[in-house]
């Protein structure tokens, strides 16, 4: 279980993403893409295509953390929106239901 802390918006990145990238590949996404600061201690969440990788980057003040979460069945529920390189804002309950909720 993640916990994250007060005041802190999660970010998902619509569509999925190349699970290949790191921590420079996902920060360049978040300003590029999402046009969003991704050392603004918020919660950017990706999703690979086949749904069962899961991968979030934090700036935690003193650096960038990614954590990774993989699953064995099923597949991690996204949202479904007409501009795949949109970005949908999620309150931490809202992470956490969607990290432990498997399709």
């Amino acid at each position: 279980m993640m916990v994250v802390p007060a005041g802190v918006r999660v970010h998902l990145a619509l569509g999925y993403t190349d699970m290949r990238k790191g921590i420079d590949g996902l920060s360049a996404m978040v300003q590029e893409q999402l046009k969003k600061d991704p050392f603004s201690g918020h919660l950017f969440a990706f999703r690979g295509k086949k749904a069962s990788i899961l991968k979030i980057l934090f700036w935690d003040g003193n650096g960038l953390c990614l954590f990774t979460k993989r699953i064995d069945q099923g597949g991690f529920v996204w949202p479904r929106m007409s501009d795949p390189g949109g970005v949908v804002t999620l309150s931490p309950a809202q992470l956490a239901m969607l990290i432990e909720g498997i399709d």
